[in-house]
This record gives structure tokens, sequence and C-alpha cells, in this order.
């Protein structure tokens, strides 16, 4: 088999190897690794912004970005946060 072929078929293989594990995380390629269920009355909020399900993410994601410029994410699905996106709404 010459050097060519072989560069060739390693090349498919590498490439098939990629698409797979590209597919396999289908909906996982989320911002928020964990969230917080309440929002402290303490911070200052200077920022926030709402991502929608994706096909890289399942998850509605919310940002909030406070004075000092630290991010974290909250929970959409608990009550205290719903009323207080709907409030700043």
């Amino acid at each position: 088999m010459s050097s060519i072929m072989k560069v060739f078929l390693l090349f498919a293989a590498v490439m098939f190897c990629i698409s797979e594990a590209k597919f396999d995380d289908k909906g996982q390629n989320c911002l928020c690794r964990s969230t917080r269920d309440k929002l402290s009355s303490k911070i200052q909020v200077k920022d926030i912004q709402i991502y929608p399900k994706t096909v890289f993410c399942d998850n509605i994601e919310i940002v909030v970005t406070d004075q000092n410029g630290l991010r974290f994410c909250l929970n959409p699905n608990v009550r205290v946060v719903q009323k207080f996106i709907a409030r700043i709404m």
C-alpha cells in the first residue's frame, strides 16, 4: 500500500471520529454549567442576557453580570427568577 493511500485512510478515520464526537454532544454546549435559584438583593446587576434553546444547548439560559464583572447563571424554571425577569421586561 502506498504512503499516499495510508495518509488518506488515516485522514478519513480521523474525520470520522471527529464527526461522531461532534454529533454525540448535540444539545450539550451550554454556557451555564450550574445555576442559582435566587438573586441576592445586595447584587447590583449590570447586564442580563437571555439565550433561548438552540441546537447547541437544550436549555434556556439567563446570564447575569454584576457591577464587578462577575457572571453567573439563573435557573429559568424557578418562580422567583421568572418574576424577576417579568419585572425587568
